[in-house]
């Protein structure tokens, strides 16, 4: 059926045109022709506009210290497919990635022909995903990212033992909503009964509806600022220090590699759940296996520092609420430093709001644009820009080599606005 990954990932690729179908009505079938492999999987879900991403990965690499074996399914992915699916942060092998498929293929087939339709790309990849983890590769536990929303999601099919929301902000509006308690509804859609919610939501209102959806689920929201919190002890070197208090312990001075005050959010989230495994699944974790998860913790693109001389910072900044965190990471790290934007964005993000942020700045801005449907070309986000210095760069390839060439030592290059953007420059400067 398939000789290679590279004929999966084509097949993949393929179901784009599908483009997004929410329902589970799809899912649940393929699950029921595999006899519910989702069942069988131990997991924690994970949802929320920003910060997905790396919560999973502070939780994965503080889990792993303590012993457990992790799986992660993660999107989109930066440098590689195969790494949305990984077990202890190494991607699924090429042979395992065809034997899921191949597993998943004929039920596509079959499903096209019924009144469902045909499933989609993110369908399949999630189908894949739980086949492999229940039948291929079982782990001790399973750390699943919702791709879109939360309620439709193909991920909610699951049955976690906590499920997490990192934040709510502005995004695919033109599915979830036009107004943030439309979206926030939209992603407690995965609260299951019994089961209980952390958040880092700081929006009363929304926490409001959240206490009263968990309630009627007879379970227990754990509250950023309540439950657990944390102090900002301020930037060091190679990254953030801050001190955590939960319901269970406090931990003084913690240190992580991940930059951004954003990023001891994130890592406070990732503790808080890791300590509720512990309390209440019996998951091995001790204070030494926060604190080395979380230093070792790594997630590519997030304020990546991928040079220093010159200095190179990718990010997948792609919607208001990243660029609000990049630009805050940058005061706070490179205050007064001389810099430069590269940048280009997807058409559906609310580009004017995050050029207004990137502009306060007052570096100047070059805009350039990818082979995707959806993207905005480097024109349309020149004209919407009001920077005092903006350009329109098509080759960003040779833009980024002669600026590479040309940049001083003491000035940043920021590249940014699109994940998918972003993982295209990473590959082009790894080469």
């Amino acid at each position: 059926m398939f000789q290679t990954s590279e004929d999966v990932i084509e097949w993949i690729n393929d179901r784009k045109k599908f483009g997004i179908k929410p329902g589970l009505e799809r899912m649940k079938w393929m699950m029921e022709k595999l006899d519910h492999p989702e069942r069988r999987l131990r997991t924690v879900h994970i949802g929320g506009t920003n910060g997905k991403g790396s919560t999973t990965t502070f939780l994965r690499s503080i889990l792993q210290e303590g012993g457990s074996e992790v799986g992660t399914f993660t999107s989109p992915y930066v440098e590689c497919f195969n790494e949305r699916i990984s077990v202890d942060g190494n991607p699924i092998s090429d042979e395992d990635l065809v034997k899921a498929a191949e597993a998943i293929k004929p039920l596509t087939d079959e499903l096209e022909k019924t009144e469902l339709g045909a499933p989609t790309e993110f369908e399949i990849i999630t189908a894949m995903a739980f086949y492999y983890f229940a039948r291929i590769h079982p782990v001790d536990i399973l750390i699943v990212e919702v791709g879109l929303g939360g309620r439709y999601d193909s991920t909610n099919i699951i049955h976690p033992f906590v499920s997490v929301i990192t934040n709510v902000g502005y995004d695919h509006m033109n599915i979830l909503g036009d107004n943030l308690m439309d979206i926030a509804m939209e992603k407690a859609g995965i609260f299951k009964s019994g089961q209980p919610v952390i958040t880092t939501v700081q929006n009363e209102e929304i926490l409001k509806k959240y206490e009263e959806i968990v309630q009627k689920n007879r379970t227990t929201l754990y509250k950023l600022g309540e439950e657990f919190t944390y102090e900002d002890l301020g930037p060091t070197e190679n990254g953030e220090s801050f001190t955590v208090k939960t319901l269970y312990k406090t931990y003084e001075n913690l240190e992580i590699s991940m930059i951004g005050r954003h990023q001891i959010e994130n890592a406070t989230l990732a503790i808080m759940v890791a300590e509720y495994l512990r309390q209440f699944y019996a998951i091995n974790v001790e204070e030494e296996h926060i604190r080395e998860g979380l230093k070792k913790a790594y997630w590519p693109a997030r304020f990546d520092i991928v040079l220093e001389k010159p200095t190179v910072i990718l990010d997948s900044a792609h919607n208001k609420e990243g660029i609000n965190s990049l630009v805050e990471t940058l005061n706070r790290h490179y205050p007064g430093k001389k810099g430069s934007i590269l940048f280009t964005a997807l058409k559906d993000k609310p580009v004017d709001e995050m050029l207004q942020t990137l502009e306060q700045l007052d570096y100047p801005i070059y805009f350039t644009e990818i082979d995707d449907p959806r993207a905005s070309t480097a024109e349309e986000l020149f004209e919407k820009s009001n920077a005092t210095f903006k350009e329109i760069v098509k080759d960003w390839q040779g833009f980024l080599s002669n600026k590479l060439a040309t940049q001083s030592d003491d000035e940043i290059l920021i590249v940014c606005g699109s994940i998918y953007f972003v993982s295209e420059a990473k590959s082009f400067l790894k080469k």
